[in-house]
Formats: structure tokens, C-alpha cells, sequence
């Protein structure tokens, strides 16, 4: 038992944290230059990909690759984050669904007409509401982690919260392997549906922008229950428990947001970060009304 949880421990160190980030670099550029290559001989009908071929009959299209393996480093990063602090570990929650949307961005970018009627054309209007969410949710994320700074500059460490840290580090521990089956799993899942199954020869491929991440946050869900639960050995204090209780209703709308499309999901996604600000917001303010009554 204790070589496999210095094993888990091992995902979390920092010299870890940066050799996995120069491999994923490594494997994003080669992913991209490989993916350039699929669409090359697809335009020269050295192969079909008659399936995917959203993905493959553009080269900007070929950016959608790298920026998958992006996201799998910024999960990483959550559940390095995880262990250290509540408010940065949901706001990389924020930053993976950004990254989901600037994907999907290059994945519609070769269903664009660019005709005078653009209104009246659904994909050009999916890419225009994805651009807009794109900045909003940017300058909605850098709200959130200024709100965070100044919680942490007012945070003080006892061993109630110690052991909570510790708490946390079990479960982010925990989250490696679960993870990296989920990935596993969700990828094996897709490649068999799209190439292999004789009933999904007509596959909905707006949904690879759900493989593993709809699954991943559900996962999220039921761990920060779990963060809610195990805070009260530290503290019963009710802006704590309202600021928990409130991004875990975040995590959740995000997670409904892979049931939608269109401006509805970008609506939803949009709501989830301004709901979880707003919360953070209040938490903070409510704190420093206590400290001065």
C-alpha cells in the first residue's frame, strides 16, 4: 500500500509537473505535424476518411489535435492544483472549458461559408457565438483568479487545514488512475464507434467535443461533493459551506452544457463562470464583514 501511494505522489510533484509539460509539447507538435499529413493524403486520395472528414479536408482543422493534448495537460493540472487550493483547482475547471470551445473553434472553422447571408447559415453562427463566448469567459476566468488572490493573501494555515491539504492530496491521488482509465476508456470508445461499429456508420461527430470531458465532469461533481463534505473537519463556517455548495452547482452546469449546442451551450458555460465568481465574490466579502463585526 505505501509504494503504491508514493507511486500516486509521484504524479503530484512539481518535477513531474514539468517533464510532463515539455512531453506534451513534444507529442502536441508531432500529433499536429501528423494530423497535417492525414489531411494531405486525404487531398490527394491516398486514403478515405470519408467518417471524420470535418477533420480532415482543412489544414487549420489540423490544429484541433494539439490543443487536444493541451487539455489533457490542463486535467493534469487540476488535479495537481487539486491538494494546494479549492479556488485554483475550480478555476482550471474554467480554463479546460475554455480550451473546449477555442478546439471546437478549429474544428467548425472548415464548415464556415463566408457568404453575405451569414446569419442564415447555422455553423457560421455557431462560430461567431463561440468567438464572443471565447473572450468573454477569458475576462471572466481573470475576474475569478484576482478574486482568488485576495483570498489567499487572507488565508491562514492551522492544522484543521493542514490535515484537510492532506485530505485533498488522498483524493487528487486517488483521481490519477481514475483518470487516466476514463481517457483510456473514452478513446478506445470513440475509435471503435467510429471505424469499427456496423451501427454507427452515420456517427454524429459534433460529440468528439464530449469524448471523455462529459464523463470527466462528472467525476469532478462527485469529488468536490467530496471536498464539501470532508471541509467541515476544518471549518463549519457557513460562507465556507455556501462558496463549495456554489462551485459545485458550477461544475454541474458545466457538465449540462455537453447536452447542449449551439449559443445555448456557450450561454451555459458562460452563466457557470459567472456564477462561481459571483460566489467567490460574496464569500470574500462576507468574510471580511465577519473580521470587522
Amino acid at each position: 500500500m505505501k509504494k503504491i501511494q508514493t507511486l500516486l505522489n509521484f504524479f503530484l510533484n512539481e518535477k513531474f509537473k514539468d517533464k510532463s509539460e515539455n512531453v506534451i509539447i513534444y507529442i502536441s507538435i508531432i500529433a499536429f505535424i501528423g494530423h497535417l499529413l492525414f489531411i494531405f493524403l486525404n487531398k490527394i486520395n491516398f486514403i478515405q476518411l470519408e467518417l471524420v472528414t470535418s477533420l480532415y479536408n482543412n489544414p487549420i482543422a489540423a490544429i484541433y489535435t494539439p490543443f487536444s493534448f493541451i487539455l489533457i495537460y490542463e486535467v493534469y493540472l487540476l488535479v495537481y492544483y487539486l491538494p494546494k487550493s479549492t479556488t485554483i483547482y475550480i478555476g482550471k475547471q474554467y480554463e479546460i472549458i475554455l480550451l473546449i470551445i477555442i478546439r471546437r473553434i478549429f474544428k467548425d472553422i472548415s464548415n464556415l461559408e463566408l457568404t453575405s447571408n451569414w446569419f442564415a447559415v447555422k455553423y457560421d453562427l455557431i462560430f461567431l457565438y463561440d468567438i464572443v463566448a471565447v473572450v468573454v469567459l477569458f475576462f471572466l476566468i481573470f475576474i475569478f483568479y484576482r478574486l482568488s488572490d485576495l483570498q489567499k493573501k487572507e488565508a491562514v494555515i492551522n492544522d484543521k487545514i493542514e490535515r484537510f491539504i492532506a485530505i485533498k492530496k488522498g483524493i487528487a491521488s486517488f483521481l490519477v488512475p481514475v483518470l487516466l482509465i476514463l481517457s483510456f476508456y473514452s478513446f478506445y470508445d470513440w475509435i471503435v464507434k467510429s471505424f469499427f461499429s456496423v451501427n454507427e456508420l452515420v456517427y454524429n461527430f459534433d460529440d468528439i467535443n464530449k469524448i471523455f470531458f462529459e464523463d470527466f465532469f462528472t467525476v469532478l461533481i462527485l469529488v468536490d461533493v467530496l471536498i464539501l463534505l470532508f471541509s467541515f473537519l476544518h471549518s463549519d463556517k457557513f460562507s465556507t459551506v455556501i462558496r463549495n455548495s456554489g462551485f459545485i452547482i458550477s461544475t454541474i452546469m458545466i457538465k449540462l452544457s455537453f447536452n447542449t449546442e449551439g449559443i445555448l451551450n456557450d450561454i451555459l458555460l458562460v452563466f457557470s463562470v459567472v456564477f462561481g465568481i459571483l460566489i467567490l465574490l460574496i464569500h470574500n466579502k462576507y468574510e471580511k464583514l465577519k473580521k470587522n463585526i
